[in-house]
């Protein structure tokens, strides 16, 4: 079997019903779902129960986190690939075809992806429809992930298939206990050993603003727990990658930085930006120190909305540390 179609499912009876349908219309039918039950206190998981197709399996456990769930789903998996999908995502009909495309184009990767589209939550059809070209799409062999990853949108959870022997040598994949940022941990992870071939192709649609889900919000009062384990492992990589991963820890400090500024919290701000100290050769870094020092507060409220839009409108990217996204500019 070529894929595996692993859904963590929490509390989402509303959508899994879509997502799963959207697996099960995919143009290559060589793949089996494998949902994981995390401990669900609605019907979702009696809705995948009553689904007729054979390819589609539930497990169930005590709620342990997304986290848990997904590594269990990796354990369970019977493909070569394993795909990550959220309970209240969608995938294009073409998605897993357009997977193996990029994968024989790029077979030296263990790990393949699509671009997304970040879709609003709103009553009524599920997706709404966006523009999917018909022809094969461009795809762009990614070497140094930490690099490529500050220059805009590149993986979400639902939007990545890897190797799944790859897997199997990094289990746990998703560190258990964790919810925001665990995805990220494992994609730097396995870019250090392989390229990313990401197709180019808006093929998976990301459910914002579902009540639970990660992309709800959230305030950031210290960094991810995987970027200090990421910069625990920078001692290990090779100097170009090390360059970028210490750039892409120190931006999203002056992300930190940029929140803390936002909130009225001046003292905090100053506390990330000295740690940010990596980043002081980009204008991102000293337009931060401008707002820290002199900026009244009302003038940097208004400066980091007008960007935070401005950002959104130029880069969509969902993933929970979605600040790491910005470009490297004021």
């Amino acid at each position: 079997m070529r894929f595996s179609v692993v859904i963590p499912l929490h509390d989402k009876a509303a959508y899994i019903d879509c997502t799963l349908q959207s697996v099960l219309a995919q143009d290559c039918a060589d793949f089996e779902v494998v949902v994981v039950d995390d401990g669900s206190r609605d019907e979702g998981p009696q809705i995948v129960a009553q689904c007729a197709d054979a390819r589609v399996r539930l497990l169930r456990q005590a709620n342990a986190g997304v986290a848990v769930a997904r590594n269990r789903g990796i354990d369970a998996a019977t493909g070569q690939w394993v795909c990550f999908l959220d309970a209240d995502d969608w995938l294009h009909p073409t998605y897993l075809s357009t997977l193996i495309d990029a994968q024989q184009r790029c077979p030296q990767a263990d790990v393949v992806a699509a671009d997304f589209v970040r879709v609003p939550h709103a009553e009524g059809p599920w997706p709404p429809p966006w523009p999917v070209s018909a022809q094969p799409a461009e795809v762009e062999q990614i070497d140094r992930l930490a690099w490529r990853w500050m220059q805009g949108p590149t993986l979400s959870s639902s939007s990545v298939a890897v190797r799944r022997s790859r897997l199997l040598t990094l289990q746990p994949c998703f560190s258990p206990g964790e919810s925001l940022g665990e995805d990220l941990d494992l994609w730097f992870r396995l870019a250090e050993h392989s390229p990313v071939a990401l197709a180019h192709k808006p093929l998976v649609a990301y459910r914002v603003q579902v009540q639970g889900s990660l992309s709800s919000g959230h305030a950031h009062a210290r960094t991810f727990p995987f970027l200090d384990r990421l910069r625990q492992r920078c001692a290990g990589l090779n100097p170009e990658l090390r360059r970028d991963t210490v750039w892409l820890i120190a931006q999203h400090e002056l992300s930190l930085a940029r929140e803390a500024l936002q909130a009225g919290r001046r003292r905090q701000a100053w506390r990330w930006l000295l740690q940010a100290r990596p980043a002081a050769s980009g204008r991102r870094w000293w337009f931060t120190l401008l707002m820290t020092a002199l900026m009244p507060q009302r003038w940097i409220e208004r400066s980091l909305r007008w960007r935070e839009r401005a950002t959104a409108a130029e880069h969509p990217c969902p993933t929970p540390a979605r600040r790491m996204t910005e470009r490297s500019t004021p």
